[in-house]
């Protein structure tokens, strides 16, 4: 019986070198990069137990607690300010505006990506423009429905509110999915019995997740990181958002408490970048088909 024989073929020592050089060369910016964004993270949870003997002292290091560590400015935060109020209202504003988000932008991508061919791009695109506008020019408006609707320094102004630029954003990032689904599955589903409507609940909604994973995550991100707008309606603590009740308390006159500060940074943080570690390849994989095909 005749024996093959394989020959494999191995790279020179200097093809081998310049591969080990690239990668070298690859994983050390990879690190500059993680340690330049991780940099502001880090410095906020050095500060927020420096004492301010400690960090005031332009002699000290900064990086390094010369003094012992204290838990004062997080007692400062959590007793002297309404924190877990501003924490509880963002929390409650975010879901609700997320849950309106998905509520008005599913149907509506999924009719201009499927439903309405030649125009759902055109309609699209000028849906996506009003999520360019400033704020500042919205603000007048906005301020006239809230008015009309008895809302003034209510945290119901901003679940109003907000969906005014969570479901044009939200509703281009789905057309953009819903066109990658093949339609040869949404016919099949029709073709099955499915209507419209449970073509889009059974087939089109299981396949959508990444994309709504992302929706999901842009409208609470947007919702919690607002400022004009909870600044410009809310004028109560026990109203305030994190983004607006923070600063509002602890920056008094000129007077700025920079460790309760940095706090309340990093408790608001950790959560946020907890659920973008989890759903970060879904995440990504829905932006990108969102910014793809739309």
């Amino acid at each position: 019986m005749a024996t093959l024989t394989v020959h494999r073929h191995r790279s020179s020592p200097a093809v081998v070198a310049r591969r080990a050089t690239r990668r070298t060369s690859f994983l050390l910016v990879m690190a500059l990069l993680a340690l330049f964004c991780a940099f502001p993270f880090v410095w906020a949870t050095i500060t927020m137990f420096k004492a301010n003997a400690d960090l005031y002292n332009p002699a000290h290091n900064p990086f390094l607690f010369n003094q012992p560590a204290t838990l004062s400015h997080l007692l400062l935060l959590f007793q002297q300010t309404p924190f877990l109020t501003f924490v509880k209202n963002s929390a409650v504003v975010g879901g609700v505006v997320t849950g309106l988000t998905l509520l008005g932008s599913v149907p509506a991508a999924y009719a201009l990506a499927r439903l309405i061919p030649g125009w759902g791009d055109k309609l699209g695109i000028a849906i996506f423009m009003v999520y360019l506008v400033p704020p500042t020019l919205l603000f007048l408006p906005l301020s006239h429905v809230v008015a009309t609707l008895g809302l003034q320094d209510n945290l119901w102004s901003l679940v109003v509110v907000y969906p005014s630029f969570t479901i044009p954003l939200s509703t281009w990032l789905l057309m953009g999915f819903f066109k990658s689904i093949p339609r040869d599955i949404i016919e099949q589903a029709q073709v099955d019995g499915c209507s419209p409507i449970g073509a889009l609940l059974r087939v089109v909604m299981p396949l959508a997740v990444p994309g709504i994973i992302t929706v999901m995550v842009f409208s609470f991100t947007l919702t919690t990181q607002d400022f004009i707008y909870a600044l410009a309606f809310i004028s109560s603590s026990d109203q305030m958002t994190i983004s607006v009740g923070v600063p509002t308390n602890l920056i008094r006159g000129d007077v700025f408490y920079w460790q309760s500060l940095m706090a309340a940074t990093v408790i608001v943080a950790v959560p946020i970048a907890l659920v973008y570690n989890v759903f970060l390849r879904r995440f990504i994989q829905g932006f990108t088909m969102g910014a793809m095909k739309g």
